[in-house]
């Protein structure tokens, strides 16, 4: 008579032992979420060792690009100091950057809830990008202001969307563009509008941008500075505060951020 034929192992296995495949499944996620965790800590020590020589770069050479103790001499000299000084604030930006992605991504504990008022918070934001937006000759234009709805969030965080979502609008608009920034009450919650005048990105590259350290193609990637941060980092904020971020584009038709808050 025949042998009969042999069973698959993995067959036999499973049977054998019903479990072992979820046992294997679980035991592989807590390795991930370990290995996530390694990564979290070791960019935040990276991180922190960098703010402090980053620091002294960029307040020696303001020193040095003011001429506060006196004449440097050749007016090179002081062109280098502020090129210097320039430099390390962009670095420090994006050091700053890497550690608030690496803390959302983590088990964010420090998000404070109150009712903001939006007015305060975007003549903050704008105020601040005040010398961004004359330099790229580029409009912010607030509609209702002084009108705007309030919302529950977190007053950093807050503060720290608009700024990701202006300066990304600012940053991709042709020079005279205007950037149309709104906000309304939808039943519970608040929405958010920044409207640019830029190239635009194809549909299908949204959701690569909600990933750190992406950027659009080739037209946004060529001509603004960044490395793909700002934008995931509203993502992981909003979703913290109960809300969320949708994007809208198309090449040629300008770029839509929609954030989306509970109303205050």
């Amino acid at each position: 008579m025949p042998e009969p034929a042999s069973l698959d192992a993995s067959i036999v296995s499973a049977f054998a032992d019903p479990d072992s495949a979820a046992r294997r499944a679980a035991a592989n996620e807590r390795r991930r979420l370990a290995l996530d965790d390694r990564k979290r800590s070791f960019l935040r020590m990276v991180s922190h060792e960098l703010r402090t020589p980053l620091n002294a770069v960029i307040g020696f050479s303001e020193i040095l690009s003011q001429e506060l103790y006196g004449p440097l001499g050749s007016p090179q000299y002081k062109e280098y100091a502020t090129i210097v000084h320039d430099s390390g604030l962009k670095l420090l930006k994006l050091v700053n950057q890497i550690v608030e992605i690496a803390r959302l991504e983590g088990h964010v504990t420090d998000i404070e809830m109150t009712p903001e008022n939006l007015d305060e918070a975007m003549e903050d934001v704008i105020d601040a990008l005040g010398s961004e937006i004359r330099r790229r000759d580029v409009v912010v234009h607030l509609v209702g202001e002084g009108a705007l709805p309030a919302v529950l969030a977190d007053s950093r965080g807050l503060r720290t969307m608009l700024t990701n979502l202006i300066q990304n609008a600012v940053t991709h608009s042709p020079s005279g563009g205007v950037v149309h920034v709104a906000a309304a009450r939808i039943g519970r919650e608040v929405e958010i509008t920044i409207r640019d005048q830029g190239p635009g990105v194809e549909s299908a590259e949204l959701p690569r941008l909600l990933q750190p350290f992406e950027q659009g193609g080739s037209t946004l990637t060529r001509t603004s500075e960044g490395v793909g941060l700002g934008l995931p980092i509203v993502d992981l904020l909003s979703r913290a505060m109960g809300g969320q971020l949708k994007l809208s584009s198309s090449l040629g038709a300008g770029f839509l951020a929609r954030l989306i808050l509970p109303a205050a």
